[in-house]
């Protein structure tokens, strides 16, 4: 059974629909490949995977010591390659963690190592570099 219906709209515009659900996320192509950038392009929902997959599976794991990760931030960067083939070559990830409590050292190398080894960041092509930063911060008001 698929996952995600598409209709193309013309001028390089698509309508995706999750199955399971009913939402719906449009994607236009990037303004220096031909479209009007009104919508995610397809490589940046791949680097948006790469962010969601991160947090999702991190917080996944949190859950298991009753820590909670709302309230964290993930700013995510998707850079091209300068040369041909046109292709992601680099996503930045610039993750704060506020958590209701300061995980020890050892919980939070397990949980840096996550960052870097979700499904999503191991299904990615290696020539894609990947730079993950992290920052923890306890949240007081989660």
């Amino acid at each position: 059974m698929a996952t995600i219906h598409i209709d193309y709209l013309g001028d390089l515009r698509n309508d995706c629909i999750h199955l399971q659900s009913g939402t719906h996320i449009h994607t236009d192509a990037p303004t220096d490949n031909q479209g009007r950038g009104e919508a995610f392009s397809p490589t940046d929902l791949v680097a948006n995977a790469l962010g969601t997959c991160i947090i999702t599976t991190m917080a996944i794991f949190a859950r298991r010591d009753n820590i909670e990760l709302k309230g964290s931030e993930l700013d995510v960067t998707k850079i091209m390659s300068s040369q041909p083939p046109r292709r992601i070559a680099r996503i930045e990830v610039d993750l704060t963690l506020r958590t209701n409590v300061l995980p020890d050292p050892e919980v939070r190398a397990k949980l840096e190592k996550i960052a870097h080894t979700c499904p999503v960041a191991i299904s990615l092509h290696p020539d894609i570099e990947q730079a993950v930063s992290i920052r923890w911060e306890e949240n007081v008001h989660a």
